[in-house]
């Protein structure tokens, strides 16, 4: 054998060995802990300040929520503070949708592909004009609004919304008056982006109601804990760990967490998602929501942001989590949690 050969031997012989992890419920404790105390350290980033209710959110609070499939969690600092879920809300109106219209029918009518470009950006959809590219930034996400069933009706649009992020959530949001007023006030960019979706014919109900849908869904209050439930409610396929209730089809699942992971840092989802490993979702308000499949459900919160609108603690939080145990989804490693109690 060459050298060559006798080296490339060695590398497949060795190095592509993948692992059955199998992890204790304390260890993810503790490595929660860990990450909390780490990401407690990081400084930097500032409130969104184009939202005025954003910008004077304390910008000193921060917490790291970790749900189990069996409904076990672990909660670290200001668990229970109820923030803006902004961007976040994005996830469970596109499992709607999907849930309301097929996951096919929705890639019709929206698409699912990364922009590349800002959460908010008009250019994205001159570039895409026929489709908006995906539900998880602003284009797609007022188009998912306006795709929920009935049409034509907001009351009933909005009770569906909500209630569906409280079947994910397993408690219910809380809207935000305040946010909701200021985010009615300041949604410029948005009113043209409906517009020229509408010019694109993908509005798919009137634009206004649509645009005022999903700027009340951003206003939701929400807290770690409630999306870590949601995030482990996608990571177990649709099955609530702690109301136990099934809340979509396993089959949404691996569609809503590669939607995820394709854009859910927006342009910093590949650097993301190649130093972490997590599909994760951001939002201006200052959470991240990561969906471990077949794991846990993990989610923080922290309103200082980085030039993109990700949160600097909780992107730091859930990463350090990720790196401790090993959970990165590309790895291709086998994990086990040893000890879930039988539910």
């Amino acid at each position: 054998m060459t050298t060559v050969g006798r080296r490339l031997s060695d590398f497949f012989n060795q190095k592509l060995i993948f692992m059955d992890i199998i992890l204790t419920r304390q260890q993810i404790k503790e490595a929660a802990q860990q990450a909390y105390n780490h990401a407690s350290g990081i400084s930097g980033g500032k409130n969104a300040d184009y939202i005025p209710y954003l910008a004077n959110i304390d910008s000193s609070l921060f917490g790291l929520s970790v749900m189990l499939p069996d409904g076990t969690a672990f909660n670290f600092g200001d668990t229970t503070y109820r923030f803006g879920i902004e961007s976040v809300s994005k996830v469970p109106t596109a499992i709607l949708a999907m849930r309301q219209h097929t996951p096919q029918g929705v890639l019709q009518a929206i698409g699912a592909d990364a922009t590349g470009l800002p959460f908010n950006s008009i250019f994205a959809i001159l570039l895409e004009n026929d489709h908006p590219s995906t539900p998880l930034v602003n284009a797609g996400a007022i188009s998912a609004c306006s795709m929920i069933d009935p049409k034509g009706n907001s009351d009933a649009k909005w009770k569906a919304i909500t209630d569906n992020i409280t079947d994910l959530c397993g408690s219910a949001p809380v809207l935000i008056d305040e946010l909701y007023r200021s985010e009615s006030a300041t949604n410029f960019n948005n009113r043209a982006i409906t517009w020229l979706l509408k010019n694109y014919n993908r509005i798919y109900d009137d634009p206004d109601m649509s645009l005022d849908l999903y700027t009340r869904q951003c206003s939701l209050g929400i807290t770690s804990e409630q999306l870590a439930v949601m995030a482990a409610t996608i990571a177990s396929g649709g099955m609530n760990p702690v109301t136990r209730k099934s809340v979509f089809d396993a089959a949404i699942a691996p569609k809503i967490t590669t939607l995820i992971a394709t854009v859910g840092f927006y342009q910093h989802s590949g650097d993301w998602l190649y130093t972490s490993g997590v599909p994760a979702k951001s939002g201006v308000g200052g959470g991240v929501l990561g969906v471990i499949p077949g794991v846990l459900g993990i989610a923080a919160f922290a309103p200082p942001l980085d030039e993109a609108g990700n949160s600097v603690k909780a992107q730091a939080a859930v990463k350090e989590f990720a790196q401790i145990l090993r959970l990165g989804v590309m790895n291709g490693d086998r994990v086990t949690i040893s000890d879930l109690e039988t539910v």
